[in-house]
C-alpha cells in the first residue's frame, strides 16, 4: 500500500518525502525550529532575528524573507491562529498551529490567538476553552488571545461605511433565491430587484435589521461588487444576516452576525496581521478578503493559502466528527480513536511526536495525502526515547515452574531504557507462579514458530531459561496451565555453558500482579480513503467495527500500582501505553497509543536502498 503520494515541502510541486536524519531529506523545517513561542515583555517589535537566508525553505517562508527584504511590514511578522469554536480542534490544525507560530518564532515575530466566533448557534465556551488547551499542549503560547466578537463594534462600522459609500445594500431575497441569483461557472448572476436601493434606504434597513425589527433570514446586508464575476465569491457575497441568537460571550446584544468573509479579512487587519495562512480552500476568496480591505482602506493584511493535512484512515471534517459525538459512535471528543488533539493526547501522543511531524511534512500549494503510518513512526520515535520500559501480559496464560522453590520471591534487574542510560534500572519480582501471553504457547506449533512449545526451551526477559514439560487443560480442551522446569545457572537470561534459545519472552509473577484494564485500539475507519462510499451511504458506513477491544483481566509488573495519569510506558514486546483519566484507585486503565511494528520506517528503509 506504500507509498501514496505525499506532499513535500518546497514549493508547489509535490515530491518524495524523506524522514529526518535522511542525508538526502534537506526537510523544510528541521524539527527544532517549530518551537514553543517564548515571548517576553521586552521583545521586540522588529524581526531582528531574521533566520539566514541559506536555511531549507518553502514558498511562505519565501514570501516573508521577500517582505523583510522589502520591508513591506517594517520587518513586523505577526500570525495569527484564527479556530472557530464550533468544535475540538484536530491534527489537521496542529499543521497550521506549527506554521503560524513556528513561522513567527523564526523570525522574531509574534502571534494571536483569535477564536472567529461569528456563528452563535454552533459556538460553545467549551470548545474555546478546549483549543486554548490544545495550543498550549502542543507547546506554543499565543502573544495577544482576541476573538472576532471583540470587533463587532467596529465591523459594524465598516459595513454602515460601506453602504453609505454604495458599497452594500439589504436584499430581501431568500438565501435559496440568493443561490439562483448568484449564477453559475459558467453563466453569469443576475442583479437583485433589491440591489439599486438608494444609501439612505439601505442605511435605514441596516440599521433596523441591528434593532431586531426584522425575523431570522428576512434580510441580509450584501456587498456590492460584481454580479458576473468569474470568481463566484465576488458576485455580493453575504456580509450579514439575522440570527437572534445568544452569542456566548456578547450575550443578546446582537442579532445580525457578520459573515466570516467578511471578519476575517478585518479582523486580521485589526491585529495588524502581516501573513495570514490559511488552506488552500480559500484560494478563491483572496480577491474578496482584499477587496474589502481595498475599500475600507485599513491594514493591508496579507492571505497566503497552503495545503491542508489529509490522513489516510482519518476523518477530518468538524461537523462529521461532532456526527460521531453526538451518535454516540465514540465517547466523546476526546475518544482515543478520535483524530481530535483531545483524543490523541488521551490516547498517548506528545506534543514532541506531532510537532516533528508536521515539521516534516512540511507545506506546498498542491493537495495530497499522508499516511497514517508515517505519523505513527513520529510517535514510536519519540516515545521510544522517552518511554520506560516495563512487563505488561494482556491476555494471562499460567506457568508453574517445578522446579522453583515455593516460597522464594527473586528481584531480576530490568532496564528501564536501553535509550536513556540515566533512566536506570529497576527490581522485578520473580517467583514460581507466573503468567505469560496466551500468543507466547502453542501446544502444536506452527512453521517458524520459536516460542514456548512442549520440550522447548526458551528465555524469560531478565530472568531464566524454562522449558515446557507438561500442560493443564480445562474441558473444552483447551490449555490453562503450563508446567516447565528451569535452569538455575541461567540467572539473568544467559547460559554460562554459551548454548542459545531463539525466543525470549516477557512474564509477570502471579503473586505481585497488578491488575488492569487494557484497551486496545484499531483505525476508526475500514477504508484508507473514509470519505470514499458508495451511491447512498454515508462516511459513517465505513466505521471500523472493530476499532476497540476492551481487554479486562490484564496483568502488570508492581512497579505501576502508582501510575498516574497520563504516563506512558512502552509494555515490552507489545507497544506504547498510556494510563487513561478513567483510571480510579485500586482500577488502573491503560490504553494503547501505537503498536511496536512501525510499517514506515521499512518502507523509507526500503526506498532509500532503491535510490
Amino acid at each position: 500500500m506504500f507509498p501514496r503520494r505525499r506532499v513535500f515541502a518546497w514549493a508547489g510541486q509535490p515530491r518524495r518525502l524523506s524522514l529526518p536524519g535522511n542525508s538526502r531529506s534537506g526537510a523544510a523545517f528541521s524539527c527544532d525550529k517549530i518551537r514553543a513561542m517564548k515571548t517576553s515583555d521586552t521583545e521586540a517589535e522588529t524581526g531582528e532575528n531574521t533566520a539566514p537566508e541559506s536555511r531549507p525553505s518553502n514558498f511562505i517562508r519565501d514570501i516573508i524573507l521577500d517582505d523583510l527584504k522589502t520591508n513591506k511590514y517594517a520587518g513586523r511578522v505577526q500570525t495569527r491562529f484564527p479556530p472557530e469554536p464550533n468544535g475540538y480542534l484536530h491534527i489537521g490544525h496542529a499543521k497550521a498551529i506549527c506554521l503560524d507560530f513556528g513561522l513567527a518564532d523564526e523570525f522574531g515575530g509574534h502571534t494571536n490567538l483569535r477564536f472567529d466566533d461569528t456563528n452563535p448557534e454552533k459556538e460553545e465556551t467549551e470548545y474555546v476553552d478546549s483549543i486554548m488547551a490544545d495550543v498550549k499542549w502542543l507547546g506554543f503560547r499565543w502573544d495577544g488571545l482576541y476573538y472576532a466578537s471583540d470587533y463587532f463594534d467596529q465591523l459594524y462600522e465598516w459595513a454602515v461605511k460601506l453602504v453609505k459609500d454604495g458599497k452594500a445594500y439589504v436584499d430581501d431575497l431568500s438565501a435559496e433565491e440568493i443561490r439562483k441569483y448568484r449564477g453559475t461557472l459558467t453563466e453569469p448572476g443576475k442583479d437583485s430587484p433589491h440591489r439599486n436601493r438608494s444609501a439612505g434606504e439601505n442605511l435605514d434597513l441596516f440599521q433596523r435589521m441591528k434593532t431586531g425589527q426584522f425575523s431570522d433570514g428576512s434580510r441580509v446586508l450584501r456587498a456590492k461588487i460584481d454580479m458576473a464575476s468569474p470568481n463566484l465569491n465576488l458576485r455580493d457575497p453575504v456580509m450579514y444576516r439575522i440570527l437572534h441568537a445568544e452569542h456566548h460571550r456578547t450575550g443578546n446584544k446582537w442579532c445580525i452576525y457578520p459573515m466570516y468573509d467578511y471578519a476575517h479579512g478585518q479582523s486580521d487587519s485589526l491585529e495588524r496581521v502581516t501573513h495570514s495562512m490559511c488552506t488552500l480552500e480559500f484560494e478563491d476568496h483572496r480577491p474578496l478578503y482584499n477587496w474589502f480591505i481595498q475599500q475600507l482602506g485599513i491594514f493591508p493584511s496579507q492571505q497566503i493559502e497552503f495545503d491542508r493535512l489529509n490522513l489516510t484512515h482519518t476523518l477530518l471534517s468538524k461537523r462529521k466528527l461532532l456526527q460521531l459525538v453526538q451518535e454516540g459512535r465514540v465517547s466523546g471528543w476526546d475518544d482515543p480513536r478520535m483524530p481530535t488533539l483531545s483524543g490523541i493526547r488521551r490516547r498517548g501522543y506528545t506534543p514532541e511526536a506531532i510537532r516533528n511531524f508536521c515539521a516534516s511534512i512540511g507545506v506546498s500549494k498542491t493537495t495530497g495525502s499522508i499516511e497514517l503510518a508515517m505519523l505513527e513512526h513520529f510517535v514510536r520515535q519519540d516515545l521510544n526515547k522517552r518511554a520506560p520500559r516495563v512487563m505488561a501480559v494482556l491476555r494471562p496464560l499460567k506457568v508453574v515452574i517445578d522446579n522453583y522453590p515455593e516460597n522464594q520471591v527473586e528481584g531480576m534487574d530490568a532496564v528501564n531504557n536501553p535509550e536513556d542510560q540515566s533512566a536506570g534500572s529497576r527490581k522485578v519480582p520473580f517467583s514460581r507462579v507466573l503468567y505469560i501471553e496466551q500468543d507466547d504457547f502453542r501446544e502444536v506449533p506452527p512453521p517458524k514458530y520459536f516460542r514456548l512449545t512442549p520440550g522447548r526451551e526458551v528465555r524469560l526477559r531478565y530472568g531464566y531459561f524454562v522449558t515446557c514439560t507438561s500442560v493443564v487443560k480445562n474441558q473444552k480442551g483447551e490449555v490453562v496451565e503450563v508446567h516447565c522446569t528451569y535452569d538455575p545457572a541461567t540467572r539473568g537470561g544467559n547460559a554460562p555453558d554459551g548454548r542459545k534459545v531463539k525466543a525470549t519472552i516477557h512474564w509477570i509473577a502471579a503473586a505481585s500482579a497488578v491488575d488492569a484494564e487494557v484497551r486496545i485500539y484499531e483505525n476508526l475507519f475500514v477504508k484508507e480513503d473514509p470519505s470514499d462510499v458508495e451511491e447512498g451511504k454515508d462516511v459513517l458506513d465505513n466505521l471500523n467495527p472493530n476499532s476497540l477491544e476492551v481487554i479486562a483481566d490484564a496483568k502488570l509488573e508492581p512497579s505501576l500500582a502508582d501510575a498516574t495519569v497520563g504516563t506512558r510506558y512502552q509494555f515490552e514486546r507489545l507497544g506504547y501505553f498510556c494510563v487513561d483519566p478513567d483510571t480510579k484507585p485500586g482500577k488502573l486503565v491503560f490504553n494503547r497509543t501505537i503498536a511496536l511494528k512501525d510499517t514506515w520506517a521499512k518502507v523509507e528503509k526500503k526506498q532509500s536502498g532503491q535510490r
